[in-house]
């Protein structure tokens, strides 16, 4: 028999440029990947609330396979979007309190409310059967808090009326979360901001 064949590099630990090349993606692939399906959903959700997750899927591009592993169903991917906004609002409080004047940062943080009543609005149902067990209590102290901070900064500055309860100003945002977006939405939403804004300043 031969002796001379050459042998191709191992099936197991294919290389490129010297370099071993692994089969499966890494968790920077796999955490790029999951980032921009989140992102894509938003959009797609936002839009619409009938939006595919294989119309999510290939906008983002990623196989559907890809999808459903880190999104087993789409109130899965729903949900993730729930907490993923909730706690960007909730980071970005002190961010914008440290940064901006303090009404400058109070209507930036309330703008940013209304993107994600855009989301919550078409997929409103899907949150509460999920969050009816009590789930979101877990962000319910934080976000009132994230409130009080701006609040605070502008009664402190003197351009915000001190003493208003944060949960007051909750519910009057909760309002954003009933507007069609279908039906001039981002308009009404502003004009509601803007009486909101306009009744905390001091």
């Amino acid at each position: 028999m031969p002796t001379n064949v050459p042998e191709g590099p191992p099936l197991s630990n294919p290389r490129r440029n010297g370099t071993p090349v692994s089969a499966k993606p890494t968790r920077k692939d796999a955490r790029d990947n999951r980032e921009r399906i989140l992102t894509v959903a938003r959009e797609e959700l936002a839009a619409s609330s009938n939006a595919s997750l294989t119309a999510i899927a290939k906008r983002a591009g990623v196989g559907i396979g890809t999808l459903y592993r880190h999104f087993p169903t789409r109130e899965a991917l729903v949900m993730e979007l729930y907490r993923h906004d909730l706690q960007h609002l909730i980071d970005l409080a002190p961010q914008l309190r440290d940064t901006q004047p303090p009404l400058t940062a109070l209507r930036m943080w309330f703008d940013e409310v209304a993107r994600y009543g855009r989301l919550k609005f078409g997929v409103a149902e899907v949150i509460h059967a999920a969050t009816g067990n009590g789930q979101e209590d877990e962000f319910y102290g934080p976000f009132v808090q994230a409130i009080g901070t701006l609040l605070d900064a502008g009664a402190a500055e003197g351009t915000l009326k001190a003493g208003v309860d944060p949960e007051d100003v909750l519910l009057q945002l909760s309002v954003l979360w009933r507007i069609d977006p279908s039906r001039d939405g981002e308009a009404r939403a502003e004009r509601i901001l803007n009486l909101i804004v306009d009744g905390l300043r001091a």
